[in-house]
């Protein structure tokens, strides 16, 4: 690709734009947390993630809409964003990483959205699960996913100067995942188990001082593509296959020509150089804090990262309850 391309096309930092639909997206879903309303809370998030996306310069295009395998609101792929001039982009939207965490007032979930050049994301078409491991930048390099787990915690131990004993290995906490667990704890390695949200449990091991150390396992597709793009800027890596839970997915992936042995890697899921990211907390997590309300104030937190040039920025933002009311009736 023309490095002169890359710096044009898009040519500003569109994640400092996109802080602005993650935060609304997270301002609305936080106003469902607790209420046992997954779906409620979705379609909230749902709602004012189209809505700011609208606002924003650029000619979108949903590539990831999560909520495919969930039957679950969403962004819809192929749906158009933005307001329809260049930059041509590709999108990869969760309005909620850990949709179940925010109904039932778990800490952990939050709104994330990935923008890269138009052509360069991964689709997985309709299979929605995937074989995940993904690890921080210390780590790079140390992981394949066809190999022993023994091996890898092995490497990313050496590669992050500890003891396979002191690493923290996080897992989604499904029935699928208990052999994983099993070899796992016979290395001698811990365990953090978590509910649901894998992308923020993948971004957890590239942050210091987190305590956590590499992601194993199986979980949604779509988030793989998200995460892909969040490491991309941060300089971590995933490795991931399709995985189909049955014979009749097993024969759509022949049917669309989909191989599940072929091991896809960060520039397979995206290939784009000029990537963008932004989350905002829903509820409080070690990535970010939630949505806190405080008489006529709402406070979010929020990063956003772009990998052209390497930045990370922690966003802290105060809003006003009365001016935020008229805008999420826009919205509702």
């Amino acid at each position: 690709m023309n490095p002169q391309q890359v710096i044009r096309d898009p040519d500003r930092n569109l994640a400092l734009e996109l802080v602005r639909v993650t935060e609304s997206a997270a301002l609305a879903a936080a106003r469902q947390m607790g209420r046992g309303d997954k779906n409620g809370a979705d379609q909230a998030a749902v709602n004012a993630m189209r809505y700011m996306f609208n606002t924003v310069e650029m000619d979108g295009v949903v590539i990831i809409g999560e909520g495919e395998k969930d039957e679950a609101p969403m962004l819809y792929n192929g749906e158009q964003l933005g307001t329809g001039v260049p930059p041509k982009v590709d999108i990869a939207v969760d309005p909620i990483d850990g949709t179940r965490l925010t109904a039932l007032g778990l800490p952990g979930a939050i709104a994330v959205v990935a923008l890269a050049e138009r052509g360069t994301m991964y689709n997985p078409k309709h299979l929605v699960y995937a074989n995940k491991i993904a690890v921080g930048p210390r780590a790079k390099g140390a992981i394949d996913i066809n190999a022993p787990v023994k091996d890898n915690l092995t490497k990313v131990a050496k590669a992050l100067g500890k003891d396979v004993n002191d690493l923290t290995v996080v897992i989604l906490d499904r029935d699928r995942h208990a052999n994983l667990i099993r070899q796992v704890r016979e290395c001698g390695a811990r365990i953090k188990l978590i509910m649901d949200g894998d992308v923020a449990g993948a971004l957890v091991t590239a942050f210091p001082n987190t305590g956590e150390d590499i992601l194993m396992g199986i979980g949604g597709s779509p988030e793989a593509v998200i995460t892909a793009a969040a490491l991309k800027c941060f300089g971590g890596e995933i490795q991931c296959k399709l995985w189909a839970r049955d014979i009749p997915e097993r024969r759509m992936a022949t049917d669309l020509g989909v191989d599940l042995e072929r091991v896809l890697t960060i520039d397979d899921l995206v290939s784009g150089e000029n990537v963008f990211f932004a989350a905002t907390g829903i509820t409080d997590g070690q990535l970010v804090d939630g949505v806190r309300y405080e008489e006529d104030r709402v406070y979010t937190s929020s990063i956003v990262m772009r990998s052209l040039s390497g930045t990370i920025r922690r966003i802290e933002s105060e809003h006003h309850l009365d001016r935020l009311g008229l805008l999420t009736q826009m919205y509702e």
